[in-house]
């Protein structure tokens, strides 16, 4: 099963809107960000570690997996110690930006994904699919709508 280990604060920092809510407000940028992963990865068959710095605020769920804070660590030294401690490497893709942690998982034979490439496949794909999701649901409205009311075309 494909382990998905994310670097959380890289992922949010290239992504403009979650980059500018963290500004101003950092749990609701990690928020999303748990929202958002929620939604890409629901009903497949995968796990997350989703790591972020500091300490816990708010106690946030993420249904595919975990979230890990790094405390009195840097959150690149908690994924490294996860690469390292994971039995089966090349199940893991390591999502960051950061050359470090990079070079590291390459070294450990784990598959890379820069959190851009993460970005642009995954969360603009599903934020595609939810918008066809809605104008096909208000055709179906619309639709019902002329039925109700008997309007043709």
């Amino acid at each position: 099963m494909k382990h998905y280990i994310i670097d959380g604060n890289n992922l949010i920092g290239k992504v403009k809107r979650l980059s500018d809510l963290q500004n101003k407000d950092k749990q609701s940028a990690r928020e999303q960000l748990v929202f958002l992963l929620q939604k890409i990865f629901a009903g497949k068959k995968i796990k997350i570690s989703l790591h972020f710095d500091g300490y816990e605020n708010t106690k946030l769920n993420l249904g595919k997996g975990k979230i890990i804070y790094s405390e009195s660590k840097s959150a690149d030294d908690k994924i490294k110690e996860q690469v390292s401690n994971s039995k089966n490497r090349r199940e893991i893709v390591v999502v960051s930006s950061d050359n470090g942690i990079r070079n590291f998982a390459k070294v450990c034979g784990c598959s890379l994904m820069m959190s851009e490439e993460f970005y642009s496949e995954f969360m603009q794909k599903s934020q595609a699919d939810e918008e066809e999701s809605i104008i096909n649901q208000m055709k179906k409205d619309v639709d019902e709508f002329k039925k109700l009311f008997d309007v043709d075309d």
